[in-house]
């Protein structure tokens, strides 16, 4: 294939360092036709949905893109904002923050963030950072807990640019870190300051994302990943383990998925009697449809609906400070021994005398 036209190069340029955020994605409007394009880069992923090629292919456009487009926009809509999409949007701003929080700490790196499937995406962003002079990238997705399906569909994307590219930058990348201490600090501060202003429930609900129970079978280590973050944050929370409760949502298609399910499990919990519960999703970094709709809209009702009195929805770090703080650790933590600080300032101050150099031989 050929390479992508590289960037012009000027000797005694100093290369730079960059963090690259990922998140999973948006459609670019609510709209049905924005939606399917989105869904059909989304659901065209085989690792996001591991069917045989032919047979999906023929499900995929014969039935769900004809489909399932219309009412997907019409949830998204109850969420957009006037920045647009919630999970673009939060990404974006956290991408700033650790940006700030970087600099505060010296450190000379560009933060980009960038979506897996829809804009910004990832190719675009590698591009832009390449023709700013970055020469080093430390990829970080935000999905707290590796799962194929979307960590390691981040690596994909990443080759996929890399293999038109002709002189690649030095890559980092972070698998998964749902059991970084400041991560779960961050998380269990977020649950009291919640409960400081609305008081306890009976019950907290852990809800993650859900993956096909087969992943399990297969050797996918999202599922342990997920109780592991889950328990690690009832210790910090000094919880007993009746007061707390891990659930899998966002099932699609007929399959088994890793259980329970969520909604199920809060129509029980209302039937047999528990009136109260907060529900908070610990491997979403930043609010999405996923938390905003399927959560805070859906799963309300249906937990209302089945006799609970008392339904809330504990919001995602987004931006918080304690989201910063986590994620400001785990790039420094993870950047170590890259110029980024003094190094950086050193290497431009050499090659500014460099160029000094060069232009008082020219006069002589």
């Amino acid at each position: 294939m050929p390479f992508r036209p590289e960037p012009s190069y000027s000797h005694g340029s100093v290369s730079r360092t960059a963090v690259l955020l990922v998140n999973l994605g948006s459609p670019d409007e609510p709209t049905a036709a924005a939606t399917r394009r989105y869904l059909a880069e989304f659901l065209s992923d085989p690792r996001v949905v591991e069917i045989p090629r032919a047979v999906w292919w023929l499900v995929l456009h014969g039935i769900i893109l004809n489909t399932r487009p219309a009412k997907s926009a019409a949830k998204y809509a109850t969420v957009w904002t006037a920045e647009g999409s919630p999970l673009v949007s939060g990404t974006k701003r956290l991408t700033g923050r650790l940006q700030e929080a970087l600099q505060q700490q010296e450190q000379e790196v560009l933060v980009k963030c960038a979506m897996r499937y829809g804009n910004p995406s990832v190719p675009l962003a590698l591009d832009e950072l390449r023709a700013q002079g970055v020469t080093r990238v430390l990829v970080l997705p935000l999905y707290p807990q590796y799962a194929a399906a979307t960590t390691a569909s981040v690596w994909d994307s990443v080759a996929r640019w890399s293999s038109g590219s002709r002189q690649l930058p030095e890559f980092r990348f972070i698998n998964r870190y749902g059991d970084e201490p400041a991560l779960i600090r961050a998380l269990a501060a977020s649950v009291r300051r919640h409960w400081e202003i609305h008081g306890r429930a009976e019950k907290l609900v852990m809800s993650f994302h859900g993956l096909p129970e087969r992943s399990l079978h297969l050797g996918d280590p999202y599922h342990c990943e997920c109780h592991k973050s889950a328990r690690l944050l009832a210790e910090a929370l000094e919880l007993p383990k009746d007061a707390w409760q891990v659930t899998f949502q966002s099932r699609f298609g007929k399959a088994q998925w890793l259980r329970p399910y969520t909604e199920p499990t809060l129509k029980e919990l209302a039937s047999t009697g528990t009136k109260s519960v907060d529900v908070i999703c610990p491997g979403f970094s930043v609010d999405c449809l996923e938390t905003l709709e399927e959560i805070a809209q859906e799963a309300r009702d249906a937990f209302l609906h089945s006799g609970g009195t008392s339904f809330r929805y504990i919001p995602c770090l987004n931006d918080e400070p304690g989201a910063v703080q986590a994620m400001t650790d785990l790039a420094l933590r993870h950047l170590q021994g890259w110029p980024t600080g003094q190094a950086l300032a050193d290497q431009g101050h050499g090659a500014l005398q460099r160029r000094l150099a060069l232009a008082m031989g020219a006069n002589d």
